[in-house]
């Protein structure tokens, strides 16, 4: 027999500090559900309730849970310059479809330290003229950073958008040595 609220659905965060700004992390039991970039209050607030609806279970701030551990470890080191690869168990659950197969191959098939053209990552799924669709999933990707999309660029050399603005994705290709160092 099942315990009461045993099978209900556990959302923990916190706000980790990295070089790019605050970082929200969630967690549910399934792994990382959620990264959200310059997590200032109404950012995180917005974020929180975005969370709670989708998931149907309101997200509890739970720095020391052993859901969000690992994830922070791993987020400090790879902003520390220490870990270039994540090796955490993901929850998929706010993505689906082709978005999701999209960014299951480029967290898996495109390393540290390199970049994709977005029709480059659409013929890698198959669907070689749907570089716009592999955009619009970039913009989806609930797990920035962790699930790279920051690696994703034009065909034509240009930098392409970004979901956490264009200085973030600067910041994170020259972490990757990618990009030089801006000088100021």
């Amino acid at each position: 027999m099942d315990s009461p609220g045993q099978n209900e659905q556990q959302v923990v965060w916190t706000v980790v500090g990295t070089g790019i700004g605050p970082l929200l992390l969630a967690a549910t039991r399934d792994g990382l559900v959620n990264v959200v970039f310059h997590a200032t209050d109404a950012v995180r607030d917005k974020a929180l309730g975005r969370l709670a609806s989708r998931l149907g279970a309101e997200p509890v701030e739970a720095p020391g849970s052993p859901l969000l551990a690992e994830a922070m470890r791993q987020v400090r080191a790879y902003f520390a310059g220490q870990r270039r690869d994540f090796e955490l168990p993901l929850d998929w659950s706010l993505i689906s479809g082709f978005h999701r197969q999209v960014l299951r191959e480029l967290a898996s098939g495109v390393p540290y330290g390199t970049v994709v053209g977005y029709g480059d990552l659409a013929g890698r799924v198959g669907q070689p003229g749907a570089a716009q669709a592999v955009g619009v999933a970039m913009g989806s990707n609930p797990l920035p950073v962790v699930v790279p999309c920051h690696r994703v660029v034009e065909s034509g050399g240009g930098i392409g958008g970004f979901g956490g603005g264009l200085e973030t994705k600067r910041k994170l290709l020259a972490l990757e040595g990618v990009l030089p160092e801006p000088l100021f």
